[in-house]
């Protein structure tokens, strides 16, 4: 028998081929305390700290909101480890290892630190290498305890989100050719190999065939338009008096909340309100609805109000731009990312629509039928929260007809949208009639953007909403 390596001081271990044989201090005894040998190489039945990777962002902390295993688990490379939240989105930890979990160092709500350990796992040196500092010392364990599980296939470049869309779907990402930089997979890449593989549809691109909205014999009828008006019902909790105070730290969107509008108010905002008359924009959505229901998706009045904006803003560059730090350049952004604020329980979230400048309608509303989805189940990724170059605020859908709305950094510009009432007004010939009336806020930084501006942009936004027909025309 040849002795290997010797990594224990309460035992040794004697290795030869695929062998391992344990033998205890009872057995061989030895006058002197065993030496320890540091190598390079991890060898079997040691651990490695899995540490918490930099996110991203900025971010130096996140909340462990779910673990996806547990102490003895088998992992394999890129298995979801766990799910953590940020101050700006929630993000899945996968693995870099095959091997056992032994030991999960924080529990659910607790905050991990990145660069310390998340987790510790068990690996068989065999199979890898890890780096020195990573290695921690592991008792003695016999033959029958130890499981090997092999590395499968090469390493695939992918984000967090796309690894766990191909988990949803039991996808092997090995079997999916990436289509991004050097052969990253994109989310659209899991999606195609989804459609062949099962022969879904997915949604079309706009060069699809228009479908057209089925007979009004066959629609669902409307409900009638002269209901009475909603009575906001409370939310119904428990109401629990200890009276105590009660204090509790700021985390997740809260804190990044703090820290974002802090920066915001020490830009100069000034104001701009106006009101739309939505009575063509209302009859227009009443006739496509059923058409993008056919498609699945549900249409609001936000595609056509993002859209809208992102034509004016090729008009007016200004407001879709930022200024450094020191005002002195200013950066005209390429893509239209519009945000839309958004209330959930975990709080005000403000997630983007990429590129509207070359989205349809109907590609405006999939997406935020998708980035609806996912702030509701609280999974939004980095990628839908970051990236935002201009942001409307549906208050709207809440009460409210005005709002002083607050710049989003490094944003120049925002509006917020207040509901749509029906109000009576004046025609061309002076006659009333009711009307569709919603109020818009805006709000800008006076450093680099005056009232004149503001105010040409907001009447070529208006004009595009109260005429949706003209949208047509500079629709690219």
């Amino acid at each position: 028998v040849c002795i290997h390596r010797v990594r224990s001081c309460s035992g040794i271990r004697f290795i030869k081929s695929k062998y391992v044989c344990v033998y205890d201090k009872s057995a061989l005894k030895f006058s002197h305390q065993q030496r320890l040998f540091r190598t390079s190489a991890v060898s079997c039945g040691q651990i490695v700290q899995f540490k918490l990777s930099d996110i991203g962002e900025g971010i130096t902390e996140v909340t462990v909101k779910e673990w996806y295993i547990k102490e003895g688990d088998s992992v394999s490379q890129f298995d979801s480890i766990c799910e953590v939240q940020s101050d700006k989105a929630s993000v899945t930890i996968t693995s870099r290892y095959d091997g056992i979990i032994r030991k999960l160092h924080y529990n659910l709500d607790e905050i991990a630190y990145v660069g310390k350990p998340l987790v510790d796992i068990e690996i068989d040196a065999s199979k890898g290498v890890a780096s020195e500092e990573d290695v921690v010392e592991t008792p003695p364990m016999s033959h029958e305890e130890h499981t090997h599980q092999e590395i499968k296939g090469h390493k695939t470049l992918a984000t967090p989100a796309v690894r766990r869309l191909a988990m949803e779907n039991n996808i092997k990402l090995s079997e999916v050719v990436g289509t991004g930089k050097d052969n990253r997979i994109l989310k659209e890449d899991i999606l195609n190999y989804l459609a062949k593989q099962t022969g879904a549809i997915l949604p079309p691109s706009p060069k699809a065939e228009i479908i057209p909205p089925l007979p009004k014999s066959e629609t669902v009828p409307a409900a009638s338009k002269d209901k009475a008006r909603k009575i906001p019902v409370p939310v119904s909790r428990p109401i629990v008096f200890s009276g105590k105070d009660k204090t509790e730290p700021l985390t997740g969107f809260h804190k990044a909340m703090v820290k974002t509008m802090s920066a915001a108010l020490k830009i100069p905002h000034f104001g701009y309100c106006d009101e739309i008359d939505l009575t063509q924009l209302v009859q227009l959505r009443e006739e496509l609805k059923p058409v993008a229901q056919i498609r699945g998706v549900k249409l609001s009045f936000m595609p056509f109000f993002i859209k809208a904006a992102s034509l004016g803003l090729l008009q007016y560059p200004i407001l879709n731009a930022s200024l450094d730090e020191s005002c002195q350049n200013v950066t005209y952004k390429a893509s239209h990312n519009i945000g839309v604020a958004m209330d959930t329980e975990q709080g005000l979230i403000v997630p983007n629509v990429k590129n509207v400048q070359v989205c349809s309608v109907f590609e405006i509303a999939s997406e935020l039928n998708r980035l609806q989805s996912l702030g509701s189940a609280g999974q939004l990724g980095t990628n839908d929260l970051t990236g935002g170059t201009f942001t409307l605020s549906n208050i709207g859908t809440i009460g409210g007809t005005y709002a002083k709305p607050v710049i989003l950094p490094p944003e120049v510009a925002i509006g917020a949208l207040g509901k749509i009432q029906v109000l009576p007004r004046f025609n061309r010939k002076g006659e009333v009639f009711k009307a569709q009336i919603m109020n818009v806020s805006w709000s800008a930084d006076h450093r680099i953007i005056d009232g004149a501006t503001m105010a040409r942009f907001s009447n070529l936004w208006k004009s595009y909403l109260e005429n949706p027909a003209s949208m047509l025309l500079d629709l690219k």
